[in-house]
């Protein structure tokens, strides 16, 4: 949910050429089926990947929600390209 949040406020504001409103809220809703509230089990384990990886605890959350759903990749230009955190691969779509 964070991402998707994150996403539209900058493709909306930030980007070179940015979306509508509208055209942002489509692909946020193409999205929210993946949706899932976040449980006492994904905070927990949130502070100890922030712990372990030395992250934030926001982008600990984001990546225990994707170890959680069974994700292999997580595309961050915030985190370190080619890191491995929980068992899932960081990956910078901006890196060449």
């Amino acid at each position: 949910m964070q991402v998707l949040m994150e996403f539209y406020v900058n493709s909306t504001r930030k980007m070179a050429k940015p979306l509508t409103p509208l055209q942002a809220r489509t692909v946020v809703e193409t999205y929210l089926p993946w949706c899932v509230e976040p449980s006492v089990a994904d905070i927990a384990a949130a502070f100890q990947i922030e712990q372990d990886a030395r992250i934030n605890f926001w982008d600990a959350m984001i990546v225990a929600a994707a170890a959680r759903s069974g994700a292999t990749r997580l595309l961050s230009e915030d985190l370190n390209h080619n890191q491995r955190i929980a068992g899932v691969l960081v990956v910078n779509p901006f890196v060449g």
